[in-house]
């Protein structure tokens, strides 16, 4: 389904964008200017229309599910001649070898992936343990009444367009075992993110990531046991009520932030 729709949108795709170049082109600046060197995959390359933003010396395949939108990516790599390797090949399903990279960069991608926390895994896979995963991406925003609205219209631009307004793309980098190290935000409602995550090799880690059943299950028997501790020990129900409000509640809450279509 995306794959088709793509390559039915590929000869107008670079007209589409073209009213969104000013502020995006800025933005693609601060996400590639974050590469140094070393071997880097860009995922969903589309048109191509991160080439001008590649640092000189640098050794980037870039793939994309989309035979007729790597077709304008090769037309466009052959016209302004960036050293790319280009390939067909989808995010969820990467065909390269574990640590192939030291980074992974993707641009308003994971707004239409069907699984993407598969697809992040897969990044994390493909890059070297601490390599760095960069990604320009629109999310659900931070503000209730703003987020309800976009969780309201999601399913239209999702029918119609392929991409959901209202992904939770933070969340979802912790649950593909990544670390994540900085989230910038680009607008001022929270929507547009730069993203900096880590790939996190440790077997523990992936298994708690990976197995979010029995993590909460662990956590539950942790807290009841936490709590008839409390009681036995304090054996009133103003001390627990204290311990629960004061010991376990806190250090719940997160304050990164995130962006929209890919």
């Amino acid at each position: 389904m995306r794959r088709k729709r793509y390559d039915r949108i590929a000869p107008l795709y670079d007209i589409l964008q073209s009213p969104m170049d000013g502020a995006i082109r800025s933005w693609r600046e601060r996400l590639w200017s974050r590469i140094q060197d070393g071997k880097v995959l860009e995922a969903d390359v589309g048109t191509g229309r991160n080439f001008p933003h590649y640092p000189e010396g640098t050794e980037v395949t870039a793939v994309d599910l989309s035979p007729r939108m790597l077709a304008r990516a090769r037309g466009r790599a052959a016209r302004m001649g960036p050293g790319v390797d280009l390939r067909e090949m989808d995010v969820q399903h990467l065909a390269f070898p574990a640590d192939s990279f030291d980074f992974a960069v993707a641009s308003f991608l994971f707004c239409s992936v069907s699984d993407p926390v598969k697809g992040l895994t897969e990044l994390g896979r493909v890059v070297v343990a601490g390599g760095q995963i960069l990604l320009l991406e629109h999310m659900r925003p931070r503000g209730h009444f703003l987020g309800r609205i976009f969780d309201l219209l999601s399913p239209v631009t999702s029918r119609l367009f392929g991409f959901n307004l209202n992904r939770r793309t933070l969340q979802n980098l912790r649950r593909a075992g990544l670390t994540l190290e900085r989230a910038e935000d680009l607008d001022r409602w929270g929507i547009v993110k730069l993203v900096v995550a880590r790939s996190v090799k440790e077997v523990g880690m992936r298994d708690r990531t990976e197995k979010p059943v029995g993590a909460f299950i662990l956590s539950l028997l942790a807290g009841i046991w936490m709590i008839g501790s409390g009681i036995v020990m304090y054996g009133w129900v103003g001390n627990t009520s204290w311990m629960w409000g004061h010991g376990m509640m806190g250090g719940t809450s997160g304050g990164l932030v995130s962006l929209g279509p890919g």
